[in-house]
């Protein structure tokens, strides 16, 4: 077992410059990768556990700013080499939670009719640089890598072509990078952080390649053979191959090289924990902002005779799980009520039954839309649902990492063109406001405007206030209550309790009883 390992730093000069194309990033899932505007799960699982490859840990620190860039792997090597391989078991060796593993297949061009007739008949080569879409592969690349969401197409091996609908992919820890031209754009080397080669034995590529476009691209085995002879090794001798100059590490035998894969894991390790510093501290966001006045982006609710008796009842640890969701929802609605106060408005001239002209107001905006932080944001939709007919709902599942005190962004589902929306963001109780900055980090990377964001929670912490409004001071704040304190294990004091539990009856005491509880309308 052999890894050859070279200093990457050769390239200038030699005759692969005539290859490298223009600039841009792109990434692409295989079928095993998946989007996180779908329903389907987005795991990728190995032989020992699975890796949720949509999610992401933040990308910002308590000044909003990007913390850390994302650490990337290029893989390159022959057609059927075993790139996916090597990049599966790297993946699971590393055991980092967050890892996006990319195609370069997903970036083939659109081809016009002669050539899909050409590809038809095996008489267009796809294993030439001018075959990808660099310009896309590039800027797409260069999102993720600063942890922005991006769309990738999907491409269809039977129709060669795109399909109409793109996924959606975000940013991690780890961004792998597979493809037999990985290697061939100057930009896109400048993104590697690290470059590996997969040399297999030629004649073990090409019976993988029967194997794989005959059992899942419909192709005869004639036509393999005869691309094959024609491009795909051509290719490999004139393009492909010089490039394994460039590798930092070359890995013989692809994914039988366990010990090649335990080196990469131990570099890329070592890699990490230097490069991945910078996590959102709690002790930060709490220090960060003490004895400054509440900023004016913050609106509270008049603390009138009526809020203050809702919030005496809902704080009380005695009150029944009923009383709790019935002045909870009473809240909810007027604080709805007066977050749409804060949408953007012009004047509007009606006529009365009685002929007359009203001057009033109307929305001057093209839609608004709710996105719940699940799960207690969830129990805010009914009273937005009561108050903006035909609202669209979007939700956003972000969980603390009990390791590392981070939020990770794990499920995701948001209307289409949410860009173009005012969004109304609800959570229940804000503490830290971690969460809360996150959700606003992927509105925004979805292209929702800052000062189109309204965030609307019943109850808030100072240091909550504090960071959101700090890192994203165009995100209007409206809630019914700010506390002052919050304690060792970051819970709001005085405060509410867990309000989902209290809400939803979970880890409730012996006499909260889901049978006694009928929950009241409006």
């Amino acid at each position: 077992i052999k890894i050859f390992c070279y200093n990457g730093g050769g390239g200038e000069g030699s005759g692969l410059d005539r290859l490298l194309p223009t600039v841009s990033t792109g990434l692409s899932p295989r079928k095993r990768t998946t989007s996180q505007c779908k329903s389907e799960p987005p795991l990728l699982r190995t032989s020992k556990r699975t890796i949720y490859t949509a999610g992401r840990p933040p990308w910002y620190n308590e000044h909003g700013a990007q913390s850390k860039e994302a650490f990337v792997i290029g893989l390159c090597g022959g057609s059927a080499s075993g790139k996916t391989t090597v990049a599966r078991k790297i993946i699971e060796a590393l055991d980092v939670p967050w890892v996006v593993l990319l195609s370069m297949d997903s970036f083939y061009k659109v081809l016009s009719k002669d050539e899909q007739n050409l590809a038809a008949d095996n008489n267009y080569n796809f294993d030439h640089p001018d075959a990808f879409d660099f310009d896309l592969l590039t800027h797409t690349l260069r999102k993720l890598k600063l942890g922005k969401s991006v769309k990738i197409p999907v491409y269809d091996f039977t129709t060669h072509g795109r399909q109409k609908e793109w996924k959606t992919v975000y940013g991690a820890s780890v961004v792998i990078f597979e493809g037999i031209m990985s290697f061939a754009d100057k930009e896109l080397l400048q993104l590697l952080d690290m470059k590996i080669f997969v040399d297999t034995d030629s004649d073990i590529r090409l019976v993988r390649r029967l194997r794989r476009d005959i059992t899942e691209r419909g192709r005869d085995i004639g036509g393999v053979i005869k691309q094959y002879n024609k491009y795909v090794k051509p290719a490999f001798d004139q393009y492909i191959e010089p490039t394994m100059r460039l590798a930092d590490i070359v890995v013989p035998r692809g994914g039988g090289n366990m010990v090649a894969i335990d080196l990469i894991v131990q570099h890329v390790h070592s890699q990490l924990e230097e490069v991945n510093t910078l996590p959102v501290k709690m002790a930060a966001l709490a220090s960060a902002h003490q004895a400054q006045p509440l900023p004016q982006t913050l609106s509270v609710l008049e603390s009138t005779p009526q809020v203050r008796g809702m919030h005496t009842i809902i704080r009380n640890k005695e009150t029944s799980r009923d009383e709790f969701i019935f002045y909870s929802k009473r809240l909810m609605r007027l604080l709805i009520e007066r977050a749409l106060s804060f949408l953007p408005s012009q004047s509007h001239t009606v006529q009365t039954p009685q002929g007359e002209d009203y001057e009033g107001r109307s929305f001057d905006g093209k839609r608004v839309t709710g996105v719940s932080i699940l799960r207690a944001g969830e129990t805010m939709e009914p009273a937005l649902r009561a108050v903006c007919k035909d609202v669209r709902i979007g939700k956003i599942l972000i969980q603390t990492n009990q390791d590392t005190g981070e939020p990770e962004l794990h499920y995701l589902r948001l209307p289409r063109e949410i860009g173009e929306d005012h969004v109304i963001l609800m959570d229940c109780t804000v503490s830290t406001g971690a969460a809360a900055m996150m959700a606003v980090r992927v509105l925004l990377d979805h292209d929702v405007q800052e000062d189109k964001i309204l965030l609307v929670s019943l109850l808030m912490a100072e240091m909550g206030v504090h960071s959101v409004a700090y890192a994203f001071p165009q995100v209007q704040i409206i809630t019914t209550a700010v506390d002052k304190e919050v304690n060792d294990l970051f819970h709001i004091i005085p405060g509410i309790g867990n309000f989902g539990d209290r809400y939803f009856g979970t880890d409730a005491p012996p006499d909260w009883s889901d049978d006694e509880m009928d929950e009241p309308s409006y």
